[in-house]
């Protein structure tokens, strides 16, 4: 079955997970409007569909490094609307643009913070966690395992 239609089959179950989750989310590093950033790189994949003990649902978070560079602008712009000064970047949209693409020339490597990067990759994998259990509490893991599994 193609990801579109599984993954179609959860998105009542996303929603309720993801009030579930708010709190998780507050509670880590990342505001709500980074962590949205972050879910819009993150797909799921299902581990061993045909496999009752070892299917598992997977965060992939392999385009989440791609995000990161916008994520510090989020930073910097909440660092400016709370009297704080943006952290030395004067940078414009255009140079912002062309790094997030890979295009920018700037200096000293990929600019990406590898610990926030960790710290995004661990706690989408935790959603995954949250949103497989509530889908087989549901009753719903059965059937999305063989959806995927056609």
């Amino acid at each position: 079955m193609a990801r579109q239609e599984w993954t179609d089959m959860i998105v009542g179950d996303r929603m309720a997970v993801d009030q579930e989750f708010a709190q998780r989310v507050n509670d880590s590093e990342f505001s709500r409007q980074e962590w949205g950033l972050v879910m819009t790189a993150v797909e799921f994949d299902i581990e061993h569909a045909g496999d009752d003990e070892r299917a598992r649902l997977v965060a992939d978070t392999s385009k989440v490094r791609q995000v990161m560079p916008e994520m510090e602008n989020i930073q910097s712009q909440m660092n400016a609307m709370g009297g704080g000064q943006p952290k030395g970047d004067s940078r414009g949209i255009f140079s912002s643009v062309k790094d997030a693409l890979g295009l920018g020339g700037g200096g000293g490597g990929s600019g990406v913070d590898e610990d926030r990067l960790e710290a995004a990759e661990r706690l989408a994998q935790e959603y995954a966690d949250e949103l497989q259990q509530r889908l087989e509490s549901q009753g719903k893991w059965e059937r999305v395992r063989s959806a995927v599994s056609e």
